[in-house]
């Protein structure tokens, strides 16, 4: 009987292990700065590369492909906003269906803010077309644009040829050893946040570091930013910039703010 005993024992407690036992198909990517926008392509399409010449993170890069097995998250600073990349391994035909871990790397996808595909400007469009298949298949539809990346090993007639494959969104050329296209390809990705900046100006001074709003901001919402009783108590504003007919203009709580505004709140 006390082996008897001892077998039951050892079968409600495997039972009990097994019933914690998490079997899981997600990957949780803790979200930081003002967006979070995620980098997707076929299997070395260049994300690593672009990803570590955009923040400087240290990642194993190799021109062969599946070089990152996990999502790797990185800050990058856009007109003084800091925005989130993450790299998305490689995906492939059948992500849906999880090969090669493909439903994990989707729910990370499905939590991003937009999209940006990575494709080598020189490669066959096909290995990007399955990819935009996987994700349109999971039900994912986030603001996105294409990068076509190594542009300084392709040439105009390859940017080309992909902006005719993908008429429906925005193809930015960049090249990690070209400081104006990787210039020019920040704020193509800050544009696709669909986020405003607006620069604060106190004492004749102005913030280098804007605050990142929604679009059809005003100016209460400038000064709830900046405190709670502010935007309750302030009486008018002055601005410059895009929204302003003037420089130094003074507006009413109600003036919609615009990318670019600088903002001095009068209390």
């Amino acid at each position: 009987f006390a082996d008897i005993r001892k077998w039951v024992i050892s079968q409600i407690e495997e039972t009990h292990t097994r019933s914690r036992a998490v079997h899981r198909d997600t990957i949780a990517v803790r979200r930081e700065g003002v967006a979070q926008v995620a980098l997707v392509g076929a299997p070395n399409a260049g994300k690593s590369s672009l990803l570590h010449a955009l923040s400087h993170v240290q990642i194993k890069i190799g021109d062969y492909a599946f070089t990152t097995l996990r999502p790797v998250a990185a800050l990058t600073r856009i007109g003084g906003v800091l925005v989130q990349l993450v790299e998305i391994p490689g995906l492939i035909e059948g992500a849906g269906e999880d090969r090669g871990g493909g439903r994990a790397l989707l729910g990370v996808l499905r939590g991003a803010d937009a999209i940006v595909y990575c494709q080598d400007a020189r490669a066959p469009f096909i290995a990007l077309q399955a990819v935009r298949t996987e994700v349109a298949n999971a039900g994912i539809c986030l603001p996105s644009l294409l990068a076509a990346t190594k542009m300084d090993e392709a040439n105009e007639g390859d940017l080309a040829a992909l902006q005719a494959s993908v008429p429906e969104m925005p193809v930015v050329g960049v090249s990690i050893i070209d400081d104006e296209s990787l210039a020019m390809f920040k704020e193509a990705v800050w544009k696709l946040t669909g986020l405003i900046r607006v620069y604060l100006r106190h004492d004749k001074q102005v913030d280098e570091e804007p605050m990142a709003l929604q679009p059809g901001a005003t100016v209460a919402d400038v000064a709830m930013n900046i405190h709670k009783e502010m935007g309750t108590s302030f009486r008018n504003a002055r601005i410059w910039g895009p929204s302003a007919r003037f420089d130094g203009q003074q507006v009413g709580r109600d003036h919609l703010v615009q990318d670019g505004d600088i903002v001095e709140i009068v209390i």
